[in-house]
């Protein structure tokens, strides 16, 4: 379905830099609700899935909040809060820091590697989403997507 069908458009855009403007937010936002839907089943949010995927990628090391915060993608997030409630989950380790003891250092834990391995099913699924476009136009839409953020 075209956008202004999607959002019940009556007037036109005011030009194609409005539309696509507003393409890219519904975009983003259906993104979004489809991985939040894919990840209810596992009890995650997208922000506490993100932050288990950047734990992975420095496992076994372990890392502090500032860093993960710096990558997550959603910057907006309350990373110390998402990670206490990973820790309540047992998918986190939280200790202080041997060096500075007002820093914390953030550990995955086996059972959070565990349930990442049991989300890769899902990712056949998430690739689907995007099954309307080729290999070519996905690489295309990515090189449009990072050259849009360079401006």
């Amino acid at each position: 379905m075209i956008l202004e069908e999607e959002i019940h458009q009556v007037k036109p855009f005011r030009n194609e830099y409005h539309k696509a403007t507003v393409n890219i937010i519904y975009s983003g936002k259906w993104m979004l609700q489809f991985v939040t839907d894919l990840l209810k089943p596992y009890k995650l949010t997208p922000q506490q899935y993100n932050i288990l995927r950047i734990l992975r990628g420095k496992y076994p090391k372990a890392i502090t909040v500032k860093y993960i915060r710096e990558r997550m993608l959603d910057r907006m997030s309350d990373a110390s809060r998402i990670v206490e409630l990973l820790r309540k989950k047992g998918l986190v380790e939280r200790n202080i820091c041997e060096d500075n003891r007002r820093r914390m250092d953030v550990l995955i834990t086996q059972k959070g590697l565990y349930l990442l391995d049991e989300i890769k099913a899902e990712d056949e699924h998430m690739d689907k989403r995007l099954s309307a476009l080729d290999e070519q136009e996905i690489i295309q839409l990515n090189i449009i997507l990072d050259k849009l953020r360079n401006v």
